[in-house]
């Protein structure tokens, strides 16, 4: 599988750099997720800009993500683009499940943001 990783300090960008998010490539991602969660990262932003074509395995490896940082911090998905993509995620509901954010740009955003609304919730 092919990806690129760009740690900072609230926040790493996974960027997978594939057409196809399938069943052969599923599994390697969720590992990748459980990886980055272990290192304590606190949001992850998930770049699909490269990918074309998602599968049920696919979906099901991003939302093992989600999973992952669901009482944890922050799991945004960018850069979907690709028509089917976008249309798989609306019909399977994952659209109001999922945090999907235009750009990579946005998702860092939208860290910050949440952030500050973590530490105005802790002081409360």
């Amino acid at each position: 599988m092919k990806y690129s990783v760009d740690k900072q300090e609230k926040y790493a960008v996974f960027t997978l750099h594939e057409e196809n998010l399938n069943s052969r490539l599923a599994p390697e991602l969720r590992s990748e997720f459980y990886k980055l969660h272990s290192e304590e990262i606190q949001n992850v932003i998930l770049d699909l800009s490269d990918v074309k074509y998602v599968d049920s395995s696919g979906l099901s490896a991003i939302l093992s993500g989600r999973r992952a940082w669901e009482d944890f911090g922050s799991f945004i998905v960018t850069g979907v683009k690709s028509p089917h993509v976008k249309k798989l995620i609306e019909i399977s509901k994952l659209d109001a499940i999922l945090t999907i954010i235009p750009t990579v740009e946005e998702g860092i955003e939208f860290v910050f943001m949440e952030e500050i609304e973590r530490q105005l919730n802790e002081e409360e």
